[in-house]
């Protein structure tokens, strides 16, 4: 065998191997889902981009995902049974080889869904994901039962100021004024006095991170999803002591919900006041204390602030959200509507939970920061984020897993969001 023939051999193993490699097809690495009351996320994670086409069936409710180029092998069967069943709008799932080079993924659905399916190309600690998010067509509107929860409240508080003003003793009787000619005086035509209608404040809690995005991760593994969402129930819970105060939650469970639907929920219903809630991480153990912030009109306040805003505006990547007809220039547009007002007002917000959070703990700052959080940029709804502490330091990670210690955070939350609203005028 001479050279060349040799290197022709070599040549056809080489390129045979590749075919191999090609026709290998993707590897499934993880399922996983995030049961939500608004709806229900499957991610598939792969080691590269996944092919696929989802359809629905009925009788009984089915969606079924085919995956190109995938074999429902032993260690894809080995990923479905990590998958938490009977969760959310899914009972169960399962695999199997529908055409040599096609593996079919059934999920099997307690009713009939809408089902979104997108791709997200690798983002944190995750490769490529195959997103499936499953929203029940029967399911509530969250946004239309608070709305309802606000109008039984102003009920509530029109039939206490009438209770009020009947429990309130009568004036004393001015003495009669007699003309000095006595003429009859033409009628007055008068109309009945509409009854003032008294609306209560409308409080946006916003409980950072969620699902498949835990935000931050302590040394000891605590994550940042988990000690922000009690905190913000006990914010919920001291405020609604007071029926002037009505609380809705961006999210009330361990679900990811994209930035810009944290901003269009609190839109939705007409929040007074929107408060972000994190605990996030540092490149340094040693740094630790609150902070708070508002939106940037132009550059952070600090190198700081600036790391971590570019990190919290990351949850999008890491979480997943498909955009679909969005013109980018449009939502930047969008975004960077002029906010002088509401800029003013999110600074006396901030000034108000500073004064409140000094007393629980260390302060990172003292004094209100400002950096470009997606979350803050509602145009027209005066809107802080705080750092309840930094879990990245070992301590401060303990204090935030303490029950006790998380009630003081959210007495202090709940102390700024009062001191704010005690300047606005009454809502009527």
């Amino acid at each position: 065998m001479n050279r060349r023939d040799a290197l022709r051999i070599i040549a056809a193993c080489v390129a045979g191997g590749g075919a191999a490699l090609a026709r290998a097809g993707a590897r499934v690495l993880a399922v996983r889902a995030w049961p939500g009351r608004e709806s229900t996320r499957v991610t598939i994670e792969a080691d590269r981009e996944l092919r696929f086409v989802v359809s629905s069936l009925s009788d009984p409710e089915r969606t079924v995902i085919d995956l190109n180029d995938v074999q429902a092998d032993a260690a894809f069967q080995k990923a479905l049974e990590t998958l938490r069943h009977d969760t959310g709008v899914l009972t169960r799932a399962r695999i199997g080889q529908f055409r040599p080079d096609t593996a079919r993924l059934v999920l099997d659905l307690k009713s009939r869904v809408d089902a979104a399916a997108f791709v997200l190309p690798p983002a944190g600690p995750y490769q490529y994901r195959l997103v499936i998010d499953l929203t029940p067509l029967d399911a509530d509107d969250p946004i239309a039962t608070f709305l309802t929860k606000i109008l039984e409240r102003e009920a509530q508080l029109e039939r206490a100021a009438a209770e009020a003003a009947a429990r309130a003793p009568a004036p004393a009787p001015l003495p009669p004024v007699l003309p000095a000619k006595p003429a009859p005086l033409p009628p007055i035509a008068t109309r009945p006095t509409p009854p003032r209608v008294i609306r209560p404040y409308v409080v946006v809690l916003d409980p950072g991170h969620g699902g498949e995005d835990p935000g931050a991760i302590g040394p000891g593994g605590t994550y940042e999803k988990d000690v922000v969402l009690p905190i913000a129930h006990a914010v919920r819970q001291y405020l609604e002591q007071d029926r002037r105060f009505v609380v809705f939650m961006t999210r009330d469970e361990d679900v990811f919900v994209p930035l810009g639907e944290r901003v269009r929920k609190a839109r939705s219903v007409n929040a007074d006041v929107f408060v972000s809630i994190h605990a996030d991480a540092f490149t340094r153990p040693d740094v630790r204390g609150s902070s708070v912030f508002t939106l940037s009109e132009r550059g952070a306040s600090s190198a700081n602030a600036k790391w971590l805003a570019d990190r919290e505006n990351q949850s999008d990547l890491i979480g997943g959200v498909r955009l679909v007809g969005r013109d980018p220039m449009l939502a930047k547009l969008l975004l960077d509507m002029s906010q002088a007002i509401t800029h003013a007002e999110s600074l006396k917000l901030g000034r108000g939970l500073v004064t409140e959070l000094k007393p629980v703990g260390r302060m990172h700052k003292g004094n209100v920061e400002h950096a470009g959080f997606a979350v803050l940029k509602a145009p027209d709804i005066p809107s802080a984020l705080i750092e309840t502490a930094f879990i990245s330091n070992p301590e401060e990670e303990l204090k935030l897993r303490n029950p006790a210690h998380q009630l003081r955070l959210a007495r202090a939350i709940g102390g700024g969001v009062r001191r704010f609203l005690a300047t606005q005028p009454t809502r009527s």
